[in-house]
């Protein structure tokens, strides 16, 4: 408990929207791995499948469309807050356009990258909302978000479910979410209010509903684009992204060369990089078979 308590961040009041894209995925996985003894041998088992399905040369196409079944949960301090059944919707339709590769915005990938954008074979549908008022002005990594004792809501069913929670992150956070094989009265992903979904109070640059698909990505093993390293030393463990020294913010002209890897440079248009909403739009083919890993391995129970 005491390291939990240590990798805990803290809770505070709700603030702006920050102007540079922040998560606390990292933060929460760290903890998992400090604190629930068996999420390291659950990931060790995850990587092993996923390297035996790149040995494999299984290809996304030829994999079977799932429909992930989705509760969102809107956890609110303010009125503004409890935000209305269009804006959730319009965040469902982000990411069933983002994950079949069938976002407008595609067309921006640079002309070498083309054909790595990949259609994950992923559909969401949304099965039911909560609505829940909290004392809390605003929350932190630590998921208390998700225990009705700490102000939030319990998750429903978190083997089949797909659990969203929406509600007011203190310190800038934009979100968070939990990697494959933590513990199941956790599992979800976290959004701030302001960066889900679009049209109403969602807040530029973060209004167009990328940063639920970037903690999307994360609940499905995707690591950041650069490896969290502050450094070249990283890897998301994907063959098909260049190696970055770090994140890009905001929106970067292409290319942006880093770690010697001219004269494409960096993907930040990758939806695993920390660019605004408007400036990433793609998967790649690589992603794409580690998140179908997951979902045959950790996460098939959401195949219904």
């Amino acid at each position: 408990m005491a390291a939990r308590k240590k990798a805990t961040a803290k809770r505070g009041r709700g603030g702006a929207t920050p102007r540079r894209r922040t998560c606390g995925a990292v933060a929460a996985h760290m903890m998992l791995l400090e604190t629930y003894r068996p999420f390291r041998e659950n990931l060790s088992r995850l990587e092993g499948a996923t390297v035996q399905r790149r040995q494999q040369r299984l290809r996304a196409a030829d994999t079977p469309l799932v429909t992930v079944r989705t509760v969102v949960h809107v956890v609110h301090h303010t009125a503004a807050e409890n935000i209305s059944d269009a804006r959730i919707q319009s965040q469902l339709a982000v990411l069933n356009r983002d994950f079949s590769a069938t976002n407008p915005d595609l067309a921006g990938v640079p002309a070498p990258w083309k054909g790595l954008a990949t259609d994950a074979r992923l559909a969401f549908e949304l099965v039911d909302v909560t609505r829940t008022s909290t004392a809390v002005a605003g929350f932190g990594t630590d998921d208390a978000v998700k225990a009705a004792a700490t102000g939030g809501i319990a998750p429903r069913d978190t083997a089949a479910l797909l659990n969203i929670w929406v509600c007011p992150l203190a310190g800038g956070l934009l979100g968070y979410a939990q990697f494959p094989g933590g513990p199941a009265a956790t599992d979800g992903v976290v959004i701030t209010t302001s960066a889900f979904g679009s049209g109403g109070t969602a807040s530029a640059p973060f209004d167009l509903g990328r940063t639920t698909t970037h903690e999307v990505g994360h609940y499905f093993n995707l690591r950041h684009i650069w490896g969290d390293t502050p450094d070249c030393s990283g890897s998301d463990a994907v063959a098909d992204t260049p190696n970055a020294a770090g994140p890009n913010f905001g929106r970067p002209t292409w290319p942006s060369i880093s770690c010697n890897n001219g004269p494409n440079g960096d993907m930040f248009m990758n939806y695993m990089d920390y660019v605004d909403d408007a400036a990433m739009f793609m998967f790649t083919a690589e992603q794409v078979l580690r998140m179908r890993a997951a979902l045959d391995t950790l996460r098939a129970g959401l195949k219904g």
